[in-house]
């Protein structure tokens, strides 16, 4: 389950959304209700119907947005990244996605994120502002959740979607 800030009674708490796993589940996902790096998460469902399109220039361009929105930097994610990491997963799966092997680059960025956990750390206060530590580890639990998708992807012939998914496999070793 992903987690989702929810507001109720004027207090925050963290809830769970129901495991969406393949794109044809993007429907049962509460984007409006969700925040990504630039504010409502609605236009996800878009960006990745785009990926999934078989359109190259459309599917790198809206890979790139995508990106941008949950994991900022490369290396700082939100409450809409845990969400949208299985829907990834799906599109990594289909022979027909033209950027496989960049999704399986921003699911290793996604993998190393620790910004907001290293920040906690150092400054332990932090952690009673917001929720951002408990969605950069659901987000690094969702990408390991799929990654049984990974010797399929081993056996391909695109060389670099195999070296992309050896460093993803390495990631997730630790």
């Amino acid at each position: 389950m992903a987690p989702l800030t929810e507001r109720a009674g004027g207090q925050e708490t963290v809830g769970c959304l129901p495991q969406a796993t393949t794109l044809r589940d993007v429907g049962l996902v509460p984007w409006g209700d969700i925040e990504d790096s630039t504010g409502s998460a609605a236009a996800i469902p878009y960006l990745l119907a785009a990926i999934a399109s078989g359109d190259e220039a459309a599917a790198r361009d809206a890979l790139d947005r995508l990106r941008y929105r949950i994991c900022r930097h490369g290396f700082v994610v939100g409450q809409a990244t845990a969400v949208t990491v299985p829907f990834l997963w799906d599109l990594v799966r289909r022979p027909q996605t033209t950027c496989r092997a960049q999704i399986l680059r921003l699911l290793r960025n996604i993998a190393d994120a620790r910004q907001w956990e290293t920040t906690a750390a150092a400054y332990p206060k932090l952690r009673r502002h917001g929720h951002h530590v408990e969605w950069e580890s659901a987000a690094r639990r969702a990408v390991r959740s799929g990654r049984g998708v990974i010797p399929g992807l081993l056996t391909e012939p695109d060389v670099e979607l195999v070296d992309a998914t050896k460093a993803l496999a390495s990631t997730l070793t630790d």
